[in-house]
Protein backbone atom coordinates (compact mmCIF):
# COMPACT_ATOMS: atom_id res chain seq x y z
CA UNK A 1 0.00 0.00 0.00
CA UNK A 2 2.07 2.76 -1.26
CA UNK A 3 0.70 6.21 -2.38
CA UNK A 4 1.94 8.43 -3.84
CA UNK A 5 1.85 12.40 -2.57
CA UNK A 6 1.86 15.77 -4.30
CA UNK A 7 1.45 19.21 -3.49
CA UNK A 8 -0.74 21.57 -5.89
CA UNK A 9 1.70 24.67 -5.71
CA UNK A 10 -0.17 27.92 -4.84
CA UNK A 11 0.38 29.64 -7.97
CA UNK A 12 -2.11 32.30 -7.56
CA UNK A 13 -3.21 34.16 -3.94
CA UNK A 14 -4.12 32.97 -1.00
CA UNK A 15 -4.09 29.31 -2.25
CA UNK A 16 -7.52 27.80 -2.50
CA UNK A 17 -9.06 29.19 0.44
CA UNK A 18 -11.50 31.89 -0.65
CA UNK A 19 -11.53 33.94 2.85
CA UNK A 20 -10.90 37.12 4.17
CA UNK A 21 -9.63 34.98 7.83
CA UNK A 22 -7.33 32.77 5.90
CA UNK A 23 -3.89 33.64 5.27
CA UNK A 24 -3.36 36.47 2.54
CA UNK A 25 -0.89 36.41 0.18
CA UNK A 26 0.45 36.82 -3.25
CA UNK A 27 2.03 33.96 -4.99
CA UNK A 28 5.76 34.26 -6.15
CA UNK A 29 8.65 32.10 -6.92
CA UNK A 30 10.24 32.18 -4.40
CA UNK A 31 7.24 30.79 -2.52
CA UNK A 32 7.05 27.93 -4.84
CA UNK A 33 10.23 27.49 -4.69
CA UNK A 34 9.99 27.14 -0.93
CA UNK A 35 7.25 24.89 -0.85
CA UNK A 36 8.79 22.81 -3.93
CA UNK A 37 12.03 22.44 -1.97
CA UNK A 38 10.93 21.15 1.37
CA UNK A 39 8.88 18.70 -0.56
CA UNK A 40 11.42 16.89 -2.12
CA UNK A 41 13.22 17.00 1.07
CA UNK A 42 10.60 14.95 2.99
CA UNK A 43 10.45 12.24 -0.22
CA UNK A 44 7.13 13.64 -1.88
CA UNK A 45 6.85 12.29 -5.25
CA UNK A 46 5.12 15.63 -7.08
CA UNK A 47 4.07 19.11 -7.68
CA UNK A 48 1.86 20.54 -9.90
CA UNK A 49 0.33 24.08 -11.01
CA UNK A 50 -2.86 25.28 -12.35
CA UNK A 51 -3.32 27.75 -14.92
CA UNK A 52 -5.63 30.88 -14.05
CA UNK A 53 -5.98 33.41 -16.40
CA UNK A 54 -8.56 35.68 -14.27
CA UNK A 55 -9.93 35.05 -10.97
CA UNK A 56 -13.27 36.03 -8.63
CA UNK A 57 -12.40 39.11 -7.35
CA UNK A 58 -14.37 39.87 -4.11
CA UNK A 59 -12.62 41.51 -1.18
CA UNK A 60 -9.75 38.94 -1.21
CA UNK A 61 -9.75 39.51 -5.13
CA UNK A 62 -9.28 35.79 -4.89
CA UNK A 63 -7.11 34.71 -8.15
CA UNK A 64 -6.71 37.94 -9.40
CA UNK A 65 -2.91 37.62 -9.11
CA UNK A 66 -1.27 34.70 -10.54
CA UNK A 67 2.06 33.08 -12.14
CA UNK A 68 2.47 31.05 -15.54
CA UNK A 69 2.74 27.53 -15.05
CA UNK A 70 5.16 26.24 -17.36
CA UNK A 71 7.58 29.47 -16.93
CA UNK A 72 7.38 28.52 -12.96
CA UNK A 73 7.74 25.10 -13.11
CA UNK A 74 10.89 25.56 -15.63
CA UNK A 75 12.44 27.64 -12.79
CA UNK A 76 11.30 24.92 -9.75
CA UNK A 77 12.86 22.14 -12.25
CA UNK A 78 16.14 23.86 -12.15
CA UNK A 79 16.52 24.06 -8.67
CA UNK A 80 14.86 20.44 -7.58
CA UNK A 81 16.81 17.05 -8.17
CA UNK A 82 14.42 14.65 -8.01
CA UNK A 83 11.06 15.11 -7.38
CA UNK A 84 8.58 15.18 -10.37
CA UNK A 85 7.10 18.30 -12.14
CA UNK A 86 3.75 19.10 -13.81
CA UNK A 87 2.58 22.17 -15.41
CA UNK A 88 -0.78 22.97 -16.53
CA UNK A 89 -1.25 23.88 -20.35
CA UNK A 90 -4.43 26.03 -21.34
CA UNK A 91 -5.48 24.35 -24.15
CA UNK A 92 -7.35 27.04 -25.85
CA UNK A 93 -3.85 29.69 -25.52
CA UNK A 94 -1.28 27.35 -26.71
CA UNK A 95 -1.07 25.37 -30.00
CA UNK A 96 -0.33 21.83 -29.38
CA UNK A 97 3.12 21.76 -31.01
CA UNK A 98 4.27 25.05 -28.49
CA UNK A 99 3.33 22.68 -25.78
CA UNK A 100 4.76 19.58 -26.93
CA UNK A 101 8.46 22.08 -27.25
CA UNK A 102 7.95 23.78 -24.18
CA UNK A 103 7.73 20.30 -22.21
CA UNK A 104 10.75 19.08 -24.05
CA UNK A 105 12.59 21.88 -23.16
CA UNK A 106 11.95 21.26 -19.14
CA UNK A 107 11.95 17.82 -19.83
CA UNK A 108 15.73 18.83 -20.55
CA UNK A 109 16.01 21.27 -17.94
CA UNK A 110 15.14 18.20 -15.07
CA UNK A 111 16.41 15.21 -16.57
CA UNK A 112 13.23 13.44 -17.35
CA UNK A 113 10.83 14.87 -14.58
CA UNK A 114 8.33 16.45 -16.68
CA UNK A 115 4.52 16.04 -17.11
CA UNK A 116 1.48 17.92 -18.28
CA UNK A 117 -1.61 18.49 -16.94
CA UNK A 118 -4.40 19.40 -19.64
CA UNK A 119 -7.37 21.68 -18.96
CA UNK A 120 -9.96 22.32 -21.42
CA UNK A 121 -11.00 25.57 -20.19
CA UNK A 122 -14.57 26.17 -18.07
CA UNK A 123 -14.21 29.44 -17.42
CA UNK A 124 -15.43 31.88 -21.02
CA UNK A 125 -14.34 35.15 -19.17
CA UNK A 126 -10.49 33.59 -18.78
CA UNK A 127 -10.93 33.27 -22.84
CA UNK A 128 -13.26 36.27 -23.99
CA UNK A 129 -10.73 39.05 -22.40
CA UNK A 130 -7.83 37.60 -25.24
CA UNK A 131 -10.75 37.37 -27.83
CA UNK A 132 -10.24 33.40 -27.42
CA UNK A 133 -13.32 31.88 -26.26
CA UNK A 134 -14.12 29.21 -29.22
CA UNK A 135 -17.96 29.91 -28.55
CA UNK A 136 -20.18 28.37 -26.34
CA UNK A 137 -20.81 24.85 -27.93
CA UNK A 138 -16.95 24.42 -26.35
CA UNK A 139 -18.57 23.59 -23.56
CA UNK A 140 -20.23 20.47 -25.16
CA UNK A 141 -17.30 19.56 -27.37
CA UNK A 142 -14.55 20.18 -25.27
CA UNK A 143 -12.85 16.66 -24.68
CA UNK A 144 -13.05 15.88 -28.76
CA UNK A 145 -10.83 18.72 -29.39
CA UNK A 146 -8.54 17.43 -26.48
CA UNK A 147 -8.25 14.18 -27.83
CA UNK A 148 -6.95 15.54 -31.12
CA UNK A 149 -4.69 17.47 -28.73
CA UNK A 150 -3.15 14.99 -26.82
CA UNK A 151 -2.83 12.63 -29.80
CA UNK A 152 -0.73 14.97 -31.38
CA UNK A 153 1.42 15.33 -28.42
CA UNK A 154 1.90 11.48 -28.34
CA UNK A 155 2.99 11.69 -31.88
CA UNK A 156 5.65 14.47 -31.42
CA UNK A 157 6.86 13.02 -28.04
CA UNK A 158 7.24 9.51 -28.84
CA UNK A 159 7.81 9.80 -32.84
CA UNK A 160 8.89 13.57 -33.43
CA UNK A 161 6.57 14.30 -36.02
CA UNK A 162 3.11 14.16 -36.48
CA UNK A 163 0.86 14.57 -39.90
CA UNK A 164 -1.97 14.53 -37.54
CA UNK A 165 -5.45 15.73 -39.29
CA UNK A 166 -8.58 16.35 -37.49
CA UNK A 167 -11.94 18.80 -36.97
CA UNK A 168 -9.42 21.39 -34.70
CA UNK A 169 -6.19 20.67 -35.96
CA UNK A 170 -4.21 19.98 -38.99
CA UNK A 171 -0.72 18.94 -38.71
CA UNK A 172 1.54 18.91 -41.91
CA UNK A 173 4.69 17.15 -41.40
CA UNK A 174 5.42 19.25 -38.19
CA UNK A 175 8.42 18.47 -35.95
CA UNK A 176 9.83 18.55 -32.66
CA UNK A 177 12.90 17.96 -31.78
CA UNK A 178 15.03 16.45 -29.38
CA UNK A 179 12.36 13.82 -27.75
CA UNK A 180 11.84 14.09 -24.25
CA UNK A 181 14.76 11.90 -22.27
CA UNK A 182 11.67 9.81 -20.30
CA UNK A 183 7.89 9.22 -21.10
CA UNK A 184 6.17 12.02 -21.03
CA UNK A 185 2.86 12.15 -18.45
CA UNK A 186 -0.42 13.56 -19.55
CA UNK A 187 -2.88 14.36 -16.64
CA UNK A 188 -6.57 15.15 -16.76
CA UNK A 189 -7.98 16.61 -13.77
CA UNK A 190 -12.04 16.15 -15.18
CA UNK A 191 -14.34 14.06 -13.36
CA UNK A 192 -17.15 14.15 -15.71
CA UNK A 193 -18.21 10.55 -17.37
CA UNK A 194 -16.75 12.90 -20.45
CA UNK A 195 -13.71 13.58 -18.75
CA UNK A 196 -12.69 10.42 -17.32
CA UNK A 197 -13.76 9.07 -21.04
CA UNK A 198 -10.48 11.21 -22.04
CA UNK A 199 -8.25 10.39 -19.19
CA UNK A 200 -8.99 6.39 -19.91
CA UNK A 201 -8.02 6.56 -23.87
CA UNK A 202 -5.15 9.38 -23.61
CA UNK A 203 -3.76 10.55 -19.50
CA UNK A 204 -1.66 8.83 -17.42
CA UNK A 205 -3.58 10.23 -14.05
CA UNK A 206 -7.09 10.91 -13.40
CA UNK A 207 -6.75 14.29 -10.84
CA UNK A 208 -10.26 14.45 -8.87
CA UNK A 209 -11.96 16.51 -6.30
CA UNK A 210 -12.51 14.51 -3.05
CA UNK A 211 -15.72 15.86 -1.47
CA UNK A 212 -16.73 16.76 2.28
CA UNK A 213 -14.99 17.44 5.24
CA UNK A 214 -13.38 14.15 7.08
CA UNK A 215 -14.89 11.89 4.52
CA UNK A 216 -11.39 10.82 2.37
CA UNK A 217 -13.09 7.98 0.85
CA UNK A 218 -16.47 9.69 -0.58
CA UNK A 219 -14.58 10.14 -4.03
CA UNK A 220 -14.64 6.51 -4.72
CA UNK A 221 -17.63 6.50 -7.10
CA UNK A 222 -15.07 8.83 -9.38
CA UNK A 223 -12.40 5.73 -8.79
CA UNK A 224 -15.59 3.11 -10.00
CA UNK A 225 -16.38 5.48 -12.99
CA UNK A 226 -12.34 5.61 -14.16
CA UNK A 227 -12.56 1.83 -13.87
CA UNK A 228 -15.13 1.36 -16.18
CA UNK A 229 -13.88 3.75 -18.64
CA UNK A 230 -10.27 1.99 -18.49
CA UNK A 231 -12.04 -1.81 -19.16
CA UNK A 232 -13.04 -0.10 -22.45
CA UNK A 233 -9.88 1.23 -23.30
CA UNK A 234 -7.29 -1.26 -21.43
CA UNK A 235 -5.12 1.41 -20.32
CA UNK A 236 -3.99 1.48 -16.52
CA UNK A 237 -5.10 4.97 -15.35
CA UNK A 238 -5.24 5.84 -11.82
CA UNK A 239 -6.98 8.39 -9.91
CA UNK A 240 -5.03 11.33 -7.37
CA UNK A 241 -7.22 12.78 -5.23
CA UNK A 242 -7.49 16.74 -4.53
CA UNK A 243 -7.39 17.33 -0.80
CA UNK A 244 -7.10 20.03 1.70
CA UNK A 245 -5.31 19.81 4.98
CA UNK A 246 -6.01 21.67 8.10
CA UNK A 247 -4.14 20.27 10.34
CA UNK A 248 -2.57 20.94 13.93
CA UNK A 249 -1.58 19.45 17.25
CA UNK A 250 -5.08 18.52 18.46
CA UNK A 251 -8.36 17.85 16.53
CA UNK A 252 -9.68 21.07 18.47
CA UNK A 253 -7.12 23.08 17.54
CA UNK A 254 -7.60 21.91 13.87
CA UNK A 255 -11.59 22.67 13.93
CA UNK A 256 -10.87 25.95 15.15
CA UNK A 257 -8.52 27.07 12.33
CA UNK A 258 -11.04 25.52 9.90
CA UNK A 259 -14.43 27.20 11.66
CA UNK A 260 -12.22 30.81 11.46
CA UNK A 261 -11.81 30.22 7.65
CA UNK A 262 -15.61 29.20 7.21
CA UNK A 263 -16.53 32.15 8.99
CA UNK A 264 -14.84 34.53 6.82
CA UNK A 265 -16.29 33.61 3.58
CA UNK A 266 -15.74 35.83 0.79
CA UNK A 267 -19.02 36.23 -0.43
CA UNK A 268 -18.68 38.43 -3.48
CA UNK A 269 -15.69 36.00 -4.93
CA UNK A 270 -17.61 32.94 -4.14
CA UNK A 271 -21.19 34.79 -5.92
CA UNK A 272 -18.50 35.26 -9.31
CA UNK A 273 -17.02 31.73 -8.80
CA UNK A 274 -20.61 29.95 -8.86
CA UNK A 275 -21.76 32.40 -11.93
CA UNK A 276 -18.72 31.84 -14.07
CA UNK A 277 -19.30 27.98 -13.50
CA UNK A 278 -22.98 28.25 -14.34
CA UNK A 279 -22.99 27.83 -18.26
CA UNK A 280 -20.61 24.95 -17.71
CA UNK A 281 -22.55 22.45 -15.67
CA UNK A 282 -23.88 20.29 -19.16
CA UNK A 283 -22.86 17.11 -17.81
CA UNK A 284 -24.15 15.79 -14.24
CA UNK A 285 -21.10 14.61 -13.28
CA UNK A 286 -18.78 17.24 -14.27
CA UNK A 287 -16.52 18.48 -11.56
CA UNK A 288 -17.55 21.95 -11.86
CA UNK A 289 -21.06 21.50 -10.45
CA UNK A 290 -19.29 20.15 -6.92
CA UNK A 291 -16.39 23.06 -6.99
CA UNK A 292 -19.23 26.26 -8.09
CA UNK A 293 -21.80 25.12 -4.44
CA UNK A 294 -22.08 27.97 -3.05
CA UNK A 295 -23.43 26.14 0.49
CA UNK A 296 -19.73 25.12 1.27
CA UNK A 297 -17.43 27.05 -1.19
CA UNK A 298 -14.32 28.38 1.07
CA UNK A 299 -12.23 25.91 -0.39
CA UNK A 300 -14.10 25.47 -3.54
CA UNK A 301 -15.60 22.39 -2.19
CA UNK A 302 -12.32 20.42 -2.56
CA UNK A 303 -12.64 17.52 -0.23
CA UNK A 304 -10.82 18.51 3.36
CA UNK A 305 -9.40 16.50 5.82
CA UNK A 306 -9.50 18.60 9.44
CA UNK A 307 -7.87 17.27 12.34
CA UNK A 308 -4.21 16.58 14.44
CA UNK A 309 -1.98 15.16 13.43
CA UNK A 310 -2.37 11.33 13.66
CA UNK A 311 -6.40 12.02 12.54
CA UNK A 312 -5.11 13.42 9.29
CA UNK A 313 -2.79 10.26 8.97
CA UNK A 314 -4.96 7.99 9.49
CA UNK A 315 -7.67 9.48 6.84
CA UNK A 316 -4.95 9.31 4.36
CA UNK A 317 -4.51 5.90 4.89
CA UNK A 318 -8.16 5.09 4.65
CA UNK A 319 -7.72 7.04 0.64
CA UNK A 320 -5.14 4.60 0.16
CA UNK A 321 -7.33 1.80 0.71
CA UNK A 322 -9.68 3.08 -2.15
CA UNK A 323 -9.28 0.26 -5.06
CA UNK A 324 -7.86 2.34 -8.26
CA UNK A 325 -6.08 5.56 -5.86
CA UNK A 326 -2.93 6.39 -7.15
CA UNK A 327 -2.28 8.95 -4.92
CA UNK A 328 -3.00 12.31 -3.45
CA UNK A 329 -2.54 15.99 -4.46
CA UNK A 330 -2.33 18.31 -1.39
CA UNK A 331 -3.33 21.55 -0.42
CA UNK A 332 -2.67 23.86 3.12
CA UNK A 333 -3.79 26.68 4.63
CA UNK A 334 -0.48 27.71 4.96
CA UNK A 335 1.57 26.25 2.54
CA UNK A 336 5.35 26.66 4.48
CA UNK A 337 4.00 25.64 7.53
CA UNK A 338 1.50 22.82 6.14
CA UNK A 339 3.99 20.56 4.42
CA UNK A 340 6.76 21.26 7.02
CA UNK A 341 3.86 19.72 9.71
CA UNK A 342 2.61 16.98 6.52
CA UNK A 343 6.76 15.63 6.30
CA UNK A 344 7.55 15.93 10.57
CA UNK A 345 4.18 15.32 12.16
CA UNK A 346 1.70 13.26 9.92
CA UNK A 347 3.97 11.18 7.18
CA UNK A 348 6.32 9.30 9.85
CA UNK A 349 2.40 8.14 11.14
CA UNK A 350 1.39 7.18 7.57
CA UNK A 351 1.14 2.97 7.04
CA UNK A 352 0.84 4.48 3.28
CA UNK A 353 4.29 6.23 3.16
CA UNK A 354 6.02 3.62 5.48
CA UNK A 355 8.33 3.45 2.24
CA UNK A 356 9.88 6.89 2.26
CA UNK A 357 12.77 7.84 3.04
CA UNK A 358 13.32 11.94 3.46
CA UNK A 359 16.39 13.51 2.78
CA UNK A 360 15.32 16.54 5.40
CA UNK A 361 13.96 16.15 9.06
CA UNK A 362 12.18 19.99 9.15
Amino acid sequence: MNMQVGVFLPIGNNGWLISETAPQYLPSFDLNREIAQKAEGFGLDFVLTMIKLRGFGGKTQFWEHNLESFTLMAGLAAVTSRIRIFATAATLTLPPAIVARMAVTIDSISHGRFGVNLVTGWQKAEYDQMGLWPGDDHYLKRYDMLGEYAQILRDLWETGRSDFKGDYFRMTDCRVSPKPQAEMKIICAGSSDEGLAFAAAHADYAFCLGKGVNTPTAFAGVNARLAAATAKTGRHVETFVLMMVIAAETDAEAEAKWRLYCDGIDHEAVAWLVEQSRPNAVSPTTNVNQLSDAASAVNINMGTLVGSYATVARMLDEIAQVPGTGGVLLTFDDFVEGITAFGTRIQPLMQSRRHVAPLQAE
